[in-house]
C-alpha cells in the first residue's frame, strides 16, 4: 500500500478513539518485524525512529528503506522522526520526504520553543509534512534525547496558545508516563488530557509507553491519546531475542535463522500492542 500521511492516520484513530503504535525501530529487521505485525493484525502503524538512529543510517536510506517495506504490505503506514532538538535533521528528514517529525524543543523557553515551532511548521507542511509539538520535557533520557527528571507543566491556557498559534498537527503533553522502564507504579494525569483535547480536539502523544498497564492505555486512548510510542520494549525485545537463540542454538551459525527468530520475537511483540491499543482491524 502507498505510504500514508501522519494527518490521514491520527485523524481516523482520533475520530474512531483508538490506538495507532509509534514503534521505535533501530534498524531493518525491526523495521520489518513492525511492518508485519501491522499487517498480521490489519492495523495502521507508525513507524518511528530516533534521532541517533538517523545520523547512524542516513535519513535518505531509512526513507527508502520504509518505502519498499511499506510498498509491500497492504496496511496504512508512515514514517515519523521522534524527539528532534537539532534543525538540520528535521530539515534533512524534510528534504528527503519523510512524513512527520516531532521538533522537541522542551529545553526552550516558552517563547522561544513556540518562535521555533512555529518556523519548523511552516517548513515542514509546505511539504505536506506533520509536526509534533512538545512543550515539556517527558522524563527520562531516551537514545541521548530527553531529561532525566522532566520539566515543569505549562498551564492549560499556555499549552493551547501554543498548540493554536505553531499550528502542530499533534501535541505530547507531559502527562506523568516517562521514557525507559517504570521503577514504580507512575501517576498518570488523566484529567489534563480530557482538558486538553476538550479545549483543542486533536490527537495527543502518549510518550513512555513500555510498562503501563492495558487499562491505562485504554483510558488514554479513550480520552484523546491516540499515537502510542514504544521503543524500550522493542529494544528489550530484540536484545532478548538475540541472546535467546544463541543460548538454545550454541552451535548454530546461520545468520538467516537467528535473524528469523529474533524479527519473529519482534513481530509477535509489536502485534500484541496493537491488539492492545485497539488497532487491529482497523486498515482499510
Amino acid at each position: 500500500m502507498p505510504v500514508v500521511s501522519m494527518q490521514d492516520i491520527l485523524a481516523d484513530a482520533f475520530g474512531r478513539r483508538y490506538g495507532v503504535g509509534a514503534f521505535n525501530i533501530v534498524n531493518d529487521l525491526t523495521m520489518e518485524a513492525v511492518l508485519a505485525a501491522a499487517q498480521e493484525t490489519r492495523s495502521p502503524v507508525i513507524v518511528q525512529v530516533s534521532v541517533k538512529t538517523v545520523r547512524q543510517m542516513g535519513a535518505r536510506l531509512i526513507r527508502l528503506m520504509f518505502a519498499e517495506m511499506a510498498g509491500r504490505v497492504s496496511v496504512p503506514a508512515t514514517l515519523h522522526l521522534d524527539h528532534c532538538p537539532d534543525r538540520k535533521v528535521i530539515e534533512e528528514c524534510v528534504a528527503e520526504g519523510w512524513n512527520s517529525v516531532l521538533f522537541d524543543a522542551s529545553k526552550l523557553t516558552y517563547a522561544d520553543n513556540l518562535a521555533q515551532t512555529r518556523e519548523v511548521v511552516a517548513l515542514a507542511h509546505a511539504h505536506g509534512i506533520a509536526v509534533e509539538g512538545e512543550l515539556e520535557a517527558i522524563t527520562g533520557v531516551e537514545d541521548g534525547i530527553g531529561d532525566r527528571y522532566g520539566g515543569p507543566v505549562v498551564a492549560l491556557d499556555l499549552a493551547l496558545r501554543f498548540m493554536r498559534e505553531t499550528g502542530i498537527d499533534s501535541f505530547a503533553p507531559a502527562i506523568g508516563t516517562a521514557h525507559g522502564l517504570y521503577k514504580g507504579t507512575p501517576k498518570i494525569d488523566f484529567e489534563r488530557v480530557s482538558e486538553i483535547v476538550a479545549a483543542e480536539p486533536r490527537p495527543l502523544v502518549l510518550h513512555g509507553g513500555t510498562g503501563l498497564s492495558d487499562a491505562v492505555f485504554h483510558e488514554l486512548i479513550a480520552r484523546g491519546a491516540v499515537k502510542v510510542n514504544i521503543s524500550t520494549q522493542l529494544k528489550i525485545t530484540l536484545a532478548d531475542g538475540f541472546r535467546s537463540y544463541l543460548a538454545a542454538h550454541p552451535t548454530e551459525y546461520d545468520p538467516l535463522k537467528l535473524l528469523g527468530a529474533v524479527r519473529k520475537d519482534v513481530q509477535a511483540v509489536a502485534a500484541n500492542f496493537m491488539r492492545t491499543f485497539g488497532s487491529a482491524g482497523k486498515a482499510a
